[in-house]
């Protein structure tokens, strides 16, 4: 494997027990993240390619040639085990051979991979696994154990390149709790990286005498402002003291920002770009007297791919392929996520059946999970399951009462829709700002659209006339019983939203999620799983049952006659 040629030319290059020789040296910190399983570059259903870790390895490569490769250092900040089939296929398939991601980052030759709140999502079998079998620290110094307070994965590594100390310290997302089951995380806590980023910084330094620092977070860039904890990247980048980089993700939003002291390097997702960092050192009579910084994005062309790796691992590719196409069951009718939007649609109202199913569900929340997802009508194969469901959701039936159900859909159509008189006016929460990764405008929800829950098992509408809070309007349940605010439900949810995700439990009702466990009637697998077993059952997915309103109920926006051309004119900017 090449990591471990790479190793031996950075051992070569230094002796461990001598500091560096007078000179100059420069390192180019190389930082992927967000890589959610983009291993290979070829796709499993068509004969197209997308950027993926193979490409990776060639630009590394290529960087490494021309520099040499005891000055590269390989950095990937998380979010790399779920994703993509073949994520999911090594993750609960395949649990024999060594993960593929385990081979791959130690054949591009990574020195360190941080833990992302997606590798959590996988489960302790398959990050434990991979803390076991993975020859590449994976860290987190601030995912701590309950029992002891220790960390749970690695804090850092130190990496001497010609008697210099390069220090990567990473950490995980620490607002994990706000996401995902506790069922995921059992044994660990996890902590905000301000301030105790800083404190990790000034021990580890000091006991490393490092003389470069890297910072590698899965969280994202945020605004500076402190107001968000999952993303306080530059709330480190305008506060950390003795860091050189930090680099993170998480947003998939790529941004440089630099200064002469600090760089922040957030290379965006899927392998499209690759973090460019460099440090400069000059070194006199033994101690390094000058540092300079820089960072940059460069591209990744997806044509440029290591043959060498695609023939290695061209084994798994076909395992995974073949997986991936398995026959599942007949789609009776074309699936858009996009038209959850605008009402009922059959996307969403397959969810609330799946939920629905679940004994002893009798409401169930429920979002489009991608902006514009589409399945096509016909013969279904193990990969639309990945479109229809692409996330490894658990489904949670939680009891609430009648009031916090109304005020979690007031909350969460707050998101989604604007008061308006006129059908000359926006319904829909849109702008049409320049988008971050391109820089052009185009139109796009304010909010994220995974958090547009509506509900199942009810029939109400929603007057889009009315101020927020007062706009729900809920008839009865789906059955034709009566809904009452002071009655208890068991409401049917991913893991997701009852760990928080979205706040519309928290801020919508008032929901304490760090207890939800108290309000727990029934744990279910992951959503995809149910989709899965549904199939194995019917054969098919027919609109015809997955619409029946006497299980799912019904609703719309009111009045019609201006909210359908509002919405109309809406989604036609949203989707030209």
């Amino acid at each position: 494997m090449k990591r471990y040629l790479y190793a031996v030319i950075a051992a070569v290059a230094v002796c461990a027990c001598c500091g560096p020789e007078d000179g100059e040296y420069t390192f180019r910190i190389l930082t992927t993240n967000d890589v959610h399983g983009h291993y290979f570059d070829s796709l499993y259903v068509t004969d197209g390619t997308n950027n993926a870790l193979t490409n990776i390895s060639w630009y590394a490569d290529s960087i490494r040639r021309a520099d040499g490769a005891e000055n590269v250092i390989l950095l990937d900040a998380g979010d790399c085990l779920q994703g993509d089939n073949a994520a999911y296929y090594f993750n609960y398939i395949d649990t024999t051979s060594r993960h593929i991601f385990a081979r791959m980052v130690e054949y591009i030759g990574y020195d360190a991979v941080v833990v992302g709140n997606h590798d959590i999502e996988t489960g302790h079998k398959v990050y434990d696994r991979m803390v076991r079998t993975m020859d590449v620290p994976f860290l987190a110094a601030n995912a701590l154990r309950t029992d002891d307070g220790r960390p749970y994965f690695q804090e850092y590594v130190t990496l001497k390149r010609h008697g210099i100390n390069i220090t990567v310290i990473g950490f995980t997302n620490p607002n994990i709790k706000g996401w995902l089951s506790p069922l995921l995380w059992e044994g660990m806590t996890f902590e905000s990286l301000v301030p105790m980023a800083q404190d990790v910084v000034d021990r580890v330094k000091a006991e490393e005498k490092s003389d470069v620092v890297i910072v590698a977070i899965h969280a994202g860039t945020g605004d500076g402002d402190g107001s968000s904890i999952e993303s306080q990247g530059l709330d480190l980048f305008k506060s950390l003291r003795g860091v050189d980089f930090v680099v993170c993700a998480h947003d998939h939003r790529p941004v440089v920002h630099k200064t002469d002291s600090i760089c922040l390097i957030n290379a965006g997702s899927h392998c499209r770009n690759l973090g460019f960092g460099t440090v400069t050192l000059k070194v006199e009579d033994g101690e390094i007297v000058s540092k300079t910084l820089d960072a940059d994005l460069l591209p990744v062309d997806k044509k440029n791919v290591d043959s060498r790796m695609q023939e290695l691992f061209h084994p798994d590719f076909e395992a995974v392929k073949a997986f991936t196409l398995k026959e599942v069951g007949e789609l009776k009718t074309d699936l858009r996520t996009r038209d959850a939007y605008s009402g009922m649609s059959d996307y969403v109202n397959l969810i609330h059946t799946l939920s629905l199913g679940c004994t002893p569900a009798q409401i169930s929340f429920a979002a489009p999970l991608t902006f514009n997802g589409f399945i096509e009508a016909g013969t279904l194969v193990y990969n639309d399951l990945f479109t229809i469901y692409p996330f490894e959701n658990q489904l949670f039936v939680v009891k609430m009462a009648g009031k916090e159900i109304k005020d979690c859909l007031e909350y969460s159509y707050d998101r989604w829709i604007n008061t308006i008189s006129s059908p000359d006016e926006h319904l829909l929460k849109i702008t049409d700002a320049p988008d971050p990764r391109t820089g052009q405008k185009r139109w796009s929800f304010v909010n994220r659209s995974y958090n547009f829950d509506s509900a199942g098992g009810l029939v109400y509408d929603v007057d889009v006339t009315k101020p927020s809070g007062k706009r729900v309007i809920i008839r009865s349940l789906a059955d034709g019983s009566p809904f009452e605010e002071s009655a208890e439900y068991n409401v049917a949810m991913t893991s997701y939203r009852a760990s928080g995700g979205g706040d519309i439990l928290r801020e919508g009702a008032g929901i304490d999620t760090d207890r939800i466990a108290d309000r727990v009637v029934e744990y279910y697998p992951e959503i995809r799983d149910i989709l899965y077993d549904y199939l194995v059952r019917n054969g098919e997915i027919d609109p015809a049952k997955i619409g029946d309103r006497s299980v799912i109920g019904e609703w719309k926006f009111v009045p019609e006659s201006i909210a359908a051309k509002a919405m109309g004119r809406d989604m036609c900017l949203l989707f030209p």
